[in-house]
């Protein structure tokens, strides 16, 4: 058989790396509660959860449960003209739990294109009210919305990870990052904001923001207060507010949306990442009874359908997930994490590698005072026992809410063996 870890070297991408010289990957043949087994038989306290989404754990038998009993009926049927009940319930199971108003679900595949289909509803909204000109967006500078291009154009167009494409993208309005954290009062570059709103308006559609927690643009945690501010600007400006809570949603932050930290509801909401438990891709755009009638009244209709959207197998894990989520203790879960996350990593605050820590929900960050080298600081992970991926000047744990008090403090002593290396 051919080696499998020089194949991949040789042929496949993974994300945000050279083909010329790639990061290590290492083989993972299995994955059982927050463990991932490497083919050299170690294991590995997952401290991304997969990127975020694995909240419950890997390999659980309701998620399990749920996909094999949808299997036996049917793995997709497009949705043109067809439904089914996986859909609807996830559907209905969404409404329930988001913010008020929220009543119109729009299902696809991927966290990028949740954002480019709240961006289209926000442009076509204003298309249908003979307001044209209302199509650009109003954002904030350390934004990341995704890899599509309606998504990296509203990212962070200087310090973000899609620079490379700014001549190209559309040019939205950014406004400066919020400085005002958690528990801070706004500062006044915070609340100059509204003179964007002032000099803007006229041509904005929407604001989309990540509330309260900046995810892949830097690992930011601002004020429900700025939160708060922009909610009043866009009901001031008549501008739609869009929430994107692929990161922060279903309880990351001990909020089932963080949104509800600030009791803002928007206009249209983005989800994906944890919907499914980690187990298929699955997004949704949800929107409210204005947008979702408005932007027809020309007779028009929502420009966006893909093949996969409203899989039933994504639907039915998803389901089992959201129902998992709200029969268990989540909270509390996510309380004792951000309480150990709180204590633990204060004791590397005054590392001289260290300009930050911060902790928020079930999200843990060291910050550099540089750019950290995300290989050399794998292999210490690896041989600690852990999986915890950098980026750019960023240690950072979002686990499982299933990891134990013990998992964690191995993950944030991983941590200190990795700042020593600097």
């Amino acid at each position: 058989m051919t080696n499998l870890i020089e194949f991949d070297r040789q042929h496949i991408w993974h994300p945000y790396t050279s083909m010329v010289d790639p990061l290590p990957a290492y083989h993972v043949t299995s994955a059982d509660g927050v463990e991932l087994t490497l083919a050299d038989g170690r294991k590995l306290i997952d401290g991304m959860a997969s990127w975020w989404c694995v909240i419950h754990g890997y390999n659980r038998a309701e998620l399990n449960a749920a996909i094999t009993e949808q299997l036996e009926k049917t793995a997709h049927v497009m949705f043109g003209g067809l439904t089914h009940e996986p859909a609807v319930g996830l559907a209905e199971r969404l409404i329930n739990m988001s913010p008020q108003g929220l009543e119109h679900v729009f299902l696809s595949d991927s966290g990028s294109i949740a954002v480019e289909v709240a961006i289209k509803m926000a442009i076509q909204y204003w298309g249908a009210k003979g307001r044209p000109e209302k199509s650009r967006l109003l954002t904030v500078e350390g934004a990341y919305h995704g890899d599509t291009f309606g998504a990296m154009s509203v990212c962070d167009p200087v310090n973000g990870m899609h620079e490379r494409f700014t001549g190209v993208l559309p040019q939205h309005v950014f406004a400066p990052r919020p400085e005002a954290r958690p528990g801070e009062p706004l500062t006044d570059q915070d609340r100059g904001v509204r003179t964007l709103f002032e000099q803007h308006h006229n041509e904005l559609a929407a604001v989309i923001v990540e509330p309260l927690v900046q995810g892949a643009g830097g690992m930011w945690f601002y004020s429900v207060d700025y939160l708060r501010l922009l909610h009043g600007l866009c009901k001031e400006f008549d501008i739609l507010l869009i929430l994107d809570e692929i990161a922060t949603g279903f309880g990351r932050t001990g909020e089932l949306f963080a949104c509800l930290h600030a009791n803002v509801e928007p206009d249209i909401m983005c989800l994906g990442k944890a919907m499914t438990g980690g187990y298929l891709t699955q997004a949704a755009t949800l929107t409210n009874a204005k947008v979702a009638k408005g932007l027809s009244e020309d007779g028009g209709v929502l420009m966006h359908g893909p093949t996969f959207m409203a899989n039933p197998l994504a639907c039915a894990v998803a389901c089992a997930s959201i129902d998992l989520l709200l029969a268990g203790d989540w909270q509390a879960q996510v309380r004792a994490i951000e309480a150990q996350l709180t204590t633990e990593l204060e004791a590397y605050r005054d590392h001289p590698a260290v300009k930050d820590v911060r902790a928020f929900g079930a999200i843990g960050v060291i910050q550099a005072k540089e750019p950290v080298p995300v290989a050399d600081l794998q292999r210490i992970f690896v041989d600690s026992g852990v999986w915890i991926r950098p980026f750019s000047d960023l240690i950072y744990l979002m686990p499982p809410y299933v990891t134990t008090p013990a998992q964690l403090a191995q993950l944030t002593n991983a941590m200190g063996k990795a700042l020593e290396s600097l």
